[in-house]
């Protein structure tokens, strides 16, 4: 007779093969019900609604989103599909949207479809389905982006409300900045007779410094026959001129970002300290911080570790071999990566304090403080060799979070971008805050994006001669909520507040 662990195994066995296969939202039909039974049971299934589910972690706690949000678009794709077959599509808005690299999980996604009642279908953690009965894409302005049915780019870009425009002002520039030619949208406004929709969009792309695209739109709807009047939707300027062949909207829509919210944390975070730096002080307080620093950003993301095993590990104490300290092994690996990538970033502090441009010392020096995070658990065989080679080059998903990091292959491009845009930043409270929040918004590695992002703030905070600032454990609520609402809600006023008090 198998043993209860031996079933579970046959259980998880058929729910990879169906993972294998692609498959997301998993039906009461695609297992059998002793499986889907045990699997619920043992917290590898979370119902959704009656006969649907989704892979989970069994170490989630009850109540806790991750598994959903990681969830979310597969299943609705699915979920969709088996309801309306081929009859419907994403609303224009969220369609621009997913064309622009914004995977945000939305409150209440909106469908339209010609079969559609008009009400919402409740989802798990206050989210829902809206299927509105309205027309689908006209032929040729239908697009699928992962299996999702939306209109195309410039099919979305006609049809969305003058609205979107001021309150996602980043993610319309950046699909503005996608369209090669005004052909794209011209023949669709000129199908439509949309006229006034015409006269926004080349004000529009004028505002990102596009104006052959708008003279194009321009001459194009009065060479048949219309008027057109042009009027800008955006609130201000786009003070960022957007080239027309940009490599990825993933760079755009970072780029914006950052210029939209550097003049907010300038007028909320301390202005650097006045005076001079004595090196040789700043460095011993970095030293000495150490303890306190390892224990609370070991804690925040998860491990259990004591500020003695961390001065076992600093002081060549720990002994790997002994059965009594092995019971905590892998904190005890994490706790001896963190020390040795902490020399390597005493080392980047010190560079930047010798006067080095701060963005281009973490550029060349941040591979090695992921390799030094890491590399104990490689010797371990706990984490794979190849794993320390670069950047994650598969999706990633961060707990409890709406925000959804960009694909794997859009990382590449982001990256340097990034890198340049603290190499050009000359306002140290700005590199400290959006060099934090960005990074980690890209979450540009499998696991340890939390650890370095703090590891990046603390060289910015030498760059501007602030303290080396710990963010203690006590404190995750408050520093997770601030981060979510950066990167959901792109308001970085209150990250910018939480770093300022934590200084």
């Amino acid at each position: 007779m198998a043993t209860p662990s031996e079933k579970l195994a046959e259980s998880l066995g058929a729910l990879r093969t169906l993972q294998q296969d692609g498959v997301v939202a998993v039906r009461s039909r695609h297992l059998s019900r002793t499986h889907r039974e045990r699997l619920v049971e043992n917290g590898f299934l979370q119902e959704v609604m009656k006969g649907w589910y989704v892979p989970a972690r069994p170490d989630e706690q009850t109540g806790e989103s991750t598994a959903w949000y990681a969830s979310f678009w597969g299943f609705c794709a699915a979920y969709l599909n088996d309801r309306f077959g081929n009859n419907w599509s994403l609303s224009p808005e969220q369609s621009l949207f997913l064309h622009t690299g914004n995977w945000t999980v939305p409150q209440q996604l909106l469908v339209r479809t010609p079969k559609g009642g008009n009400k919402p279908t409740q989802l798990p953690h206050g989210t829902s389905i809206f299927d509105a009965r309205t027309a689908l894409p006209d032929p040729g302005q239908e697009d699928t982006i992962k299996n999702l049915r939306v209109f195309s780019l410039p099919a979305s870009l006609v049809l969305v409300g003058q609205g979107m425009y001021r309150a996602n002002a980043d993610d319309v520039r950046t699909a503005l900045s996608m369209i090669r030619s005004a052909s794209e949208v011209l023949s669709i406004l000129l199908d439509g007779g949309h006229s006034v929709v015409a006269g926004r969009l080349a004000a529009a792309f004028r505002n990102i410094g596009r104006e052959r695209v708008a003279d194009d739109i321009v001459s194009g709807m009065k060479a048949a026959g219309y008027k057109i009047s042009e009027a800008d939707p955006f609130e201000e300027k786009s003070g960022l001129a957007l080239a027309s062949r940009e490599p990825s909207p993933y760079v755009t829509r970072a780029r914006l970002m950052w210029q939209d919210m550097r003049d907010q944390v300038i007028a909320v975070f301390p202005k650097p300290p006045e005076g001079g730096i004595d090196i040789d002080t700043y460095m011993q307080n970095v030293e000495d911080v150490y303890v306190t620093d390892a224990y609370h950003s070991l804690s925040i993301e998860g491990y259990r570790v004591s500020e003695d095993l961390i001065r076992k590990v600093r002081d060549g104490n720990w002994d790997p071999d002994n059965e009594e300290e092995d019971r905590e092994h892998r904190n005890a690996l994490a706790a001896k990566g963190y020390f040795d990538a902490f020399q390597f970033v005493k080392t980047s502090v010190a560079r930047v304090l010798q006067g080095e441009n701060a963005g281009q010392v973490v550029d060349q020096d941040h591979s090695n403080w992921y390799r030094g995070l890491f590399a104990p658990s490689v010797t371990a065989g706990i984490v794979r060799p190849g794993d320390l080679a670069g950047y994650r080059n598969g999706p990633v998903y961060i707990r409890q979070s709406k925000h959804v990091p960009p694909p794997g292959e859009a990382v590449l491009d982001l990256m340097p971008a990034f890198f340049d845009l603290l190499n050009e930043e000359e306002n140290p409270a700005v590199r400290v805050v959006l060099g934090h929040f960005v990074f980690v918004f890209i979450h540009p590695y499998i696991d340890g994006n939390g650890r370095m992002g703090r590891f990046l703030m603390n060289v910015m905070m030498a760059s501007g001669g602030y303290p080396w600032t710990v963010i203690t454990v006590d404190m995750r609520d408050q520093y997770m909520a601030a981060l979510e609402q950066a990167s959901v809600n792109k308001k970085i006023e209150p990250f910018a507040k939480f770093l300022a008090e934590q200084l």
